[in-house]
């Protein structure tokens, strides 16, 4: 009899959801320091926290032994930069919506890495996507485009709760994950074929994030499997 075994993926004991809420607080916080500095100074803390794809490239070209450089870290903390409130709440809006999920499901250390990991890995392949591009990339969007991809591959037959335009009313009804998650990559797929690149907003750090966090949670699922 397996009716007592409790597994990480088990949902009936739901923890608070402590990772994305120091995440969302880091976030909060760097935005609000960055507020309240001279324009200067916030191109100043851009410039160095930022992620530019020339420098990182520049260093991913060398030997491994020289990839440990001050340039390196900025693949991390880009992620939690934001230059304005939109930026920010758009990204902060798709964790909480999605990272939740994620959390419960895999635990403090496994929506860690996925954000973390896939965040700095988006940026990477940013930086080999667009070698020459010197202007700084900032936000969470790579690392939030993992935490979505996580959750399909973790819940792909979910359905989420959204408020429908029908007119002048809006009504509530649950749409599948698969469509949600699809229409945004399709919007993502979009951007990245047709709009403009600049220094606040990588399209393919959204699509790389999202891959890599579908991969992590494919994997994860996998190991669970043969673990039960």
């Amino acid at each position: 009899m397996s009716h007592g075994i409790v597994t990480p993926w088990t949902e009936n004991r739901p923890h608070p959801p402590f990772v994305t809420i120091c995440i969302s607080l880091m976030c909060i916080f760097a935005l609000l320091v960055y507020s309240g500095l001279s324009p200067v100074m916030q191109q100043a803390m851009i410039e160095v926290a930022g992620m530019q794809p020339s420098l990182v490239s520049a260093l991913l070209a060398k030997s491994p032994a020289s990839w440990w450089d001050f340039s390196s870290l900025s693949v991390v903390s880009a992620l939690f930069i934001h230059a304005n409130w939109l930026h920010l709440l758009g990204n902060l809006a798709y964790l909480w919506v999605f990272g939740i999920k994620v959390e419960q499901r895999l635990g403090s250390i496994g929506i860690s890495l996925i954000f973390l990991l896939g965040g700095a890995l988006a940026n990477i392949i940013v930086a080999l996507r667009l070698p020459q591009l010197d202007t700084p990339i900032i936000g969470a969007s790579g690392a939030v485009s993992a935490v979505v991809g996580a959750y399909l591959g973790l819940f792909p037959g979910r359905r989420i709760g959204l408020f429908l335009p029908l007119g002048l009313y809006l009504q509530f009804a649950r749409v599948p994950a698969l469509l949600v998650i699809g229409s945004w990559f399709t919007l993502q797929l979009l951007y990245t074929v047709f709009g403009p690149i600049n220094g606040a907003v990588a399209w393919w750090t959204h699509l790389a994030g999202f891959a890599l966090g579908l991969s992590f949670a494919l994997i994860a699922r996998a190991l669970a499997q043969i673990r039960l």
